[in-house]
């Protein structure tokens, strides 16, 4: 059976020309706790082949991954200019989209226990009788 862009493992969010900054960005909130896309920018232009990244696409991909639910508003800073700058922390999904980037599910299904294959599995049964995706199978 050939892959299909769906079936292929990668998951969308690390995809594509915008992946690279996607996975630094999350990266950086995970490791760093919420930030401002200022203090965001700071940090993608220490990163190697991201020198050269300018404000603008970093602001676009924040407002971005939030609008597609993997970043979300943590509060208000007060900035040194004097006036208020919005924080943005990693979601569930975000942290779960992270995780999932780091191992295959052949390596996960070959060396998790069998309590941590018992949780997975009834999350799964769980996600698919709330989307009802079985009947689509």
């Amino acid at each position: 059976m050939a892959k299909g862009k769906e079936k292929s493992g990668r998951l969308q969010v690390f995809k594509g020309r915008e992946a690279k900054l996607n996975r630094v960005i999350f990266h950086i909130l995970a490791l760093k706790g919420p930030q401002t896309i200022y203090e965001i920018s700071k940090e993608v232009k220490t990163q190697k082949g991201l020198k050269n990244t300018k404000y603008t696409n970093v602001n676009r991909r924040v407002r971005t991954l939030e609008e597609s639910g993997y970043l979300e508003k943590a509060g208000i800073r007060s900035t040194q200019a004097g006036g208020q700058a919005t924080l943005y922390q990693l979601t569930t999904r975000a942290q779960v989209a992270l995780l999932l980037s780091q191992i295959s599910p052949d390596t996960f299904i070959k060396e998790a226990d069998e309590d941590t294959l018992i949780a997975q599995l009834a999350a799964l049964i769980l996600f698919l009788e709330k989307t009802d995706l079985k009947d689509k199978t």
